[in-house]
């Protein structure tokens, strides 16, 4: 495979860094196009060196920048695997970085906030635009809510998966990807905390006004509910840990 532009310019002679990046660029571009399929396997680091000419370091740079970009899958003895990015592949290379600012005084909160202002607007979305298939997949959903009151683990499951649900709504595949990641992001805190069947039913409740103003159509009242319900949720947050 020839992985160089039509006319490129020899990269020999400069940084490792500068180098290392025009060749992943190159790649990027072939992996974008099509040229390089996801699966398809990497060039070998040989191969990349003799046609780039560059360092074995360059090669060996190019491949730790793509995969920290998520554009390639690395595993020992083997060459690493293309992996055209989606959605969910730009979240959870941002997952570190984002869970070590949870970490930070106030990180937590900050992310809670994220949650509630993308929640409040799938919520308003849901009583506008919800169709008949996901009105039954909401009310399916709390009736499972409700079957699980007395189990605590079951019980969280089925909170996340009735939440999970809203950001189905919009048909944009951006949405569960980021609906993943919050839970990916927050459950190390929401597990936790104390879940008690009291506590339950109140969270089942709060979902239950949140459905009942999506199917009535009210879209200030369904945004009302829901944040009244992550206000509440956040209370619990602050009274379990003393920093967030």
């Amino acid at each position: 495979m020839n992985l160089k532009p039509n006319a490129p310019p020899m990269i020999g002679e400069q940084s490792h860094t500068r180098a290392a990046d025009k060749i992943v660029a190159v790649l990027e571009q072939k992996i974008y196009s099509g040229e390089l399929q996801d699966g398809d396997m990497l060039p070998a680091e040989r191969e990349i060196i003799e046609q780039f000419s560059v360092s074995r370091t360059v090669g060996r740079e190019v491949v730790n920048i793509l995969a920290g970009k998520g554009l390639i899958e690395t595993r020992p003895r083997h060459r690493p695997i293309i992996r055209k990015p989606k959605y969910s592949t730009v979240v959870d290379v941002l997952g570190g970085m984002v869970k070590h600012l949870t970490m930070s005084p106030g990180g937590v909160k900050e992310l809670f906030e994220i949650r509630t202002f993308v929640e409040a607007s799938l919520v308003r979305m849901a009583a506008l635009e919800a169709t008949t298939e996901d009105i039954k997949k909401l009310r399916s959903a709390l009736e499972h809510n409700k079957t699980c009151i007395q189990d605590s683990e079951r019980f969280y499951d089925s909170d996340m998966a009735f939440h999970a649900i809203l950001y189905t709504i919009p048909k944009n595949s951006i949405f569960p990807a980021i609906h993943k990641s919050f839970i990916e992001w927050l459950s190390e805190y929401w597990r936790q905390m104390q879940r008690l069947p009291d506590r339950n039913e109140r969270n089942y409740y709060a979902h239950k006004d949140i459905l009942d103003a999506i199917m009535e159509r009210d879209p200030d009242s369904a945004e009302g509910a829901l944040r009244a319900h992550l206000a509440d949720a956040w209370r619990q947050v602050e009274h379990t840990f003393d920093e967030v």
